[in-house]
């Protein structure tokens, strides 16, 4: 039996990648939180401020037996923009990065090969931008940040900017996902 692992990836505001990731079969846990910056401590406050260098990121626990790492990758790379540097639509900012955190040298070598493979077939009109880093320090974000999407799937920002993420989820990799 295989044991869980876990992947961290920063694409844009956590709460759209947090709602993706829950979404696909294997996946066991999704947690928003904050990664990569320089202070010792990290808030939602601080991070947003830009006071910290953190990024907004979703650390992925999963099933390596129900879905792979590159699977993950293959949906991180389709619902965000990776040639955009510090912006998703309408988040800006450090904190908004592209970025792939590694937890061992497998999986930085598939984050590489990845970003290889997709700049060779030309898959997006610019250069991707998306770092490939060493996982650090992981800061859980706030209580109201976490499950976030299916608590406020009404709020504005979760109806023009997370469903229509979720739309092209279930139609690009429907079979990736939970019954």
């Amino acid at each position: 039996m295989a044991t869980e692992q876990t992947a961290v990836f920063g694409g844009g505001c956590f709460w759209c990648m947090e709602a993706v990731f829950q979404r696909l079969t294997g996946v066991t846990h999704v947690e928003s939180g904050y990664m990569g910056g320089r202070a010792d401590q990290a808030t939602y406050r601080q991070v947003c401020d830009g006071d910290t260098g953190h990024v907004e990121v979703v650390r992925v626990t999963f099933d390596p037996g129900q879905i792979g790492y590159r699977d993950l990758l293959d949906v991180f790379f389709a619902l965000h923009d990776p040639t955009t540097l510090n912006r998703q639509g309408n988040d800006a900012g450090e904190q908004y990065r592209s970025v792939i955190f590694y937890n061992d040298e497998e999986q930085q070598k598939i984050a590489e090969n990845t970003i290889a493979e997709l700049t060779a077939a030309q898959a997006f009109s610019e250069p991707i931008v998306t770092a490939v880093e060493p996982a650090e320090e992981f800061h859980a974000a706030e209580s109201y940040h976490q499950n976030y999407y299916n608590e406020n799937s009404r709020q504005p920002y979760c109806m023009f900017t997370i469903s229509p993420k979720l739309a092209k989820l279930e139609k690009k990799f429907a079979e990736k996902l939970r019954a």
